[in-house]
């Protein structure tokens, strides 16, 4: 027997309603567009454009995308990218508020050259990982995101080994960054020296691919549900 109109007509202004419902509370995409705002000139002013190569100040507007598309693609990505390595700059952060240098991955954030609010900016690295597993709770985990992760990595990989400059440049502007991404090892005052500066950067790549990405991937699958398909509404 056909459902009464009126009856069938509740039923899909209500799956219209839970259609139209939204993950992300509006509230937190604000806040993220207005620090991005903030930050973006800011770090434009004082380390360049190509400070944005950086995986994780990528991952930070992809970010800040994904939360107002809630793209559940865009927040596996960068989850897939900077989770375990955000982990690194936190505890690299942490060990050098006691003196004791971890990997120097940090010591930006203590130059006295640098404003205060501008260091400040950059404490995003502790609360964005935070950020993004929340969203995954929200919008689910997404299994493209180690490939499109790939890509993207590999895409800023050449950027930043082709055009920007190498470890141990001598820039006008000291703030400009070098050795973006570790393309040339961990000591910007000069490249590595173990192998071929070529082989090095697949080697590399490689490796975060390996040891952070895959890794990431695989856990992230299975502790996460899979995104909701969306909703079709039938008439």
């Amino acid at each position: 027997m056909r459902a009464k109109p009126e009856a069938q007509a509740i039923h899909v202004a209500d799956q219209l309603i839970a259609f139209q419902q939204h993950k992300i509370p509006l509230a937190v995409k604000a806040v993220g567009a207005a620090f991005l705002a903030v930050l973006t000139p800011i770090y434009l002013n004082t380390y360049g454009i190509t400070n944005f190569l950086w995986f994780c100040d990528a991952a930070l507007i992809l970010t800040i995308v994904g939360m107002w598309l809630e793209s559940s693609l865009l927040i596996s990505m960068c989850s897939v990218g900077i989770l375990l390595l955000q982990c690194l700059w936190l505890v690299d952060f942490g060990s050098s508020l006691v003196g004791i240098h971890f990997l120097s991955l940090t010591t930006y954030m203590f130059d006295r050259h640098l404003p205060l609010f501008t260091r400040g900016l950059s404490l995003f690295h502790g609360w964005l990982p935070l950020l993004l597993v929340w969203l995954l709770f929200r919008l689910g985990y997404d299994k493209r995101a180690l490939s499109s992760w790939t890509f993207l990595a590999a895409g800023l990989g050449f950027v930043c080994y082709f055009f920007t400059p190498p470890a141990g440049a001598h820039l006008t502007n000291p703030n400009l960054p070098v050795n973006i991404n570790y393309l040339y090892g961990f000591n910007d005052q000069k490249p590595q020296t173990l192998v071929n500066q070529n082989l090095y950067v697949f080697v590399w790549l490689g490796g975060l691919w390996l040891v952070v990405f895959l890794p990431t991937h695989l856990a992230l699958r299975n502790i996460f549900a899979a995104p909701q398909p969306e909703a079709v509404i039938p008439f």
